[in-house]
């Protein structure tokens, strides 16, 4: 099975409501586990080979808790994927956009991890930032907000 499939099958897991999914091929077996969300691995997917089985856990993200509901106004940026959210290229380096900055469409704002792949993501709209959401290191889940733009 190669990495393409595997990754698209944890995602579906992942964001669906079933807790376990097992598929059968000629390759071998691939078996998805989702753990509880108080596990303590969570992070990337763990890969554990037994003769030609496979077996990965991929742990849910939660998302951080909420003291009070507060109305947004403005565009929500979301996350296009489940992963590690960072606001900088590198730990050292200025973060993408900062509450206050304008930005451009297309402009990247931020980087999201998953697999080992950095992924840029831009701006879908032109404005100004009035929030970050997440702190640099936090997971983030499909569809959470990242960003509000004005």
């Amino acid at each position: 099975m190669d990495l393409r499939k595997l990754k698209t099958l944890i995602d579906l897991v992942s964001e669906s409501n079933i807790s376990e999914l097992e598929i059968t091929e000629a390759e071998g077996k691939v078996r998805i586990v989702k753990s509880a969300v108080g596990a303590s691995h969570m992070g990337m997917p763990m890969a554990v080979a037994a003769a030609p089985v496979a077996a990965v856990a991929a742990a849910p993200v939660a998302a951080a808790p909420v003291a009070e509901p507060v109305v947004e106004t403005g565009h929500e940026v979301k996350s296009p994927m489940v992963g590690t959210f960072y606001r900088a290229a590198n730990p050292n380096a200025k973060p993408f956009a900062e509450v206050g900055q304008q930005i451009k469409e297309g402009e990247a704002i931020c980087i999201i991890e998953a697999m080992k792949i950095m992924n840029e993501i831009d701006a879908d709209k032109s404005g100004t930032i009035t929030r970050v959401f997440c702190e640099n290191g936090q997971p983030v889940e499909f569809g959470q907000p990242l960003f509000i733009i004005e």
